[in-house]
């Protein structure tokens, strides 16, 4: 990372109201680094943006900001990474759109991990909350660090799953770093800084923006090699990180759903679209090229072969087994995960589980 003067001149930069990315780029371009930029002439920034936004480059900021932003970066576990960094993400630098700055709170190891963007509706239905956990605790098993936006519904659940594994999450916000939105999520976040990482392109103290929540989505996807979608509307803005993704290359996979639910006709469009149809975690850790983690002998945990034999022949949802066997829901719901992994069970929509073998 850059040394103080160096990383106080980028947020600076950052902090120029209308200087926007592309503009950003193209002085960076021309001049070399923020410091030769602010060196520069009013007449030579001018040829390359505006004279008003020239003039604002030039003005003297409020260093408070400044100031604010470096002893927040200086404190334990927090980090502020420039396009320059060798530590920023390859995979979100190749994109049209990369941020300037990322704050960061966390395990800054996890940008360097193979991510899966997992998305959905903030009015989820109790399924798509119990789908998006069950499957990013799977791909977290794998060695996939998941990346969500840390919203109500899907993307808690995604958090959640992938906190539950080797893999981790990532959450990217739509407002500062030191912002946890919403409320709700407070928890979760905190736990995140702790376990996982915590992601904003915005400023310290940014509040929560309508604007900023789409934005923030290229960053989701970009950050991933691939987007599953696990439930949405055909108004979800779960669909522009979907779309985002496909324009950055990256695979796109759905959940399909009921066709009578509302809460399912944004990923049956996705997939009519070309988006990958996702009944179990296996059909998308083949699509990327990632192999599951070795199921655990069946000596480690004797209960679990033992569950095969209360869920039978029939397709039998969560509830109904712990009924059967006694268990906890959290108990069942582990065991089913781990003899998904095994090649042993499938889950089929509607929350439901069959024997494969």
């Amino acid at each position: 990372m850059r040394h103080d003067a160096e990383l106080a001149a980028w947020i600076k930069l950052s902090l120029v109201p209308g200087l926007g990315g592309q503009s950003l780029r193209k002085l960076l371009a021309a001049f070399g680094l923020p410091q030769q930029i602010l060196a520069a002439g009013r007449a030579a920034l001018a040829r390359i943006v505006s004279a008003e936004i020239a003039a604002r480059i030039l003005a003297n900021l409020d260093a408070s900001a400044v100031d604010a932003a470096l002893e927040w970066a200086a404190v334990e576990g927090n980090a502020v990474l420039t396009l320059a960094d060798g530590e920023y993400p390859q995979s979100l630098l190749e994109t049209a759109d990369p941020p300037a700055l990322l704050y960061l709170r966390g395990r800054l190891e996890l940008l360097a991990r193979p991510g899966l963007a997992v998305v959905g509706s903030r009015n989820a239905t109790p399924q798509g909350v119990s789908n998006a956990e069950h499957f990013a605790r799977a791909f977290s098993a794998a060695g996939l660090t998941i990346v969500s936006g840390l919203a109500l519904g899907i993307d808690a659940a995604a958090h959640r799953g992938g906190l539950d594994a080797a893999g981790s999450t990532i959450a990217v916000l739509g407002t500062g770093a030191d912002i946890l939105y919403p409320q709700r999520n407070r928890a979760l976040g905190e736990r995140i800084a702790r376990e996982g990482l915590i992601v904003s392109e915005f400023p310290l103290g940014t509040p929560p923006h309508g604007a900023n929540f789409p934005r923030r989505n290229r960053v989701i996807s970009g950050l991933a090699r691939g987007c599953l979608v696990v439930e949405a509307a055909l108004a979800s803005g779960s669909l522009i990180t979907a779309r985002l993704a496909a324009e950055q290359g990256r695979e796109v996979f759905a959940i399909p759903g009921s066709i009578h639910s509302p809460h399912a006709k944004g990923c049956h469009a996705l997939i009519k679209l070309g988006a990958k149809l996702v009944e179990n975690a296996e059909d998308l850790l083949q699509e990327l090229g990632v192999n599951a983690p070795p199921a655990r002998p069946a000596a480690i945990d004797p209960v679990v072969p033992g569950l095969l034999a209360h869920l039978g022949y029939d397709p039998c949802d969560i509830d109904t087994l712990c009924a059967r066997s006694g268990l906890t829901a959290a108990a069942v719901s582990a065991m089913l995960l781990q003899l998904e992994l095994d090649g042993k069970v499938g889950s089929l929509p509607g929350g439901l589980y069959q024997r494969t073998s």
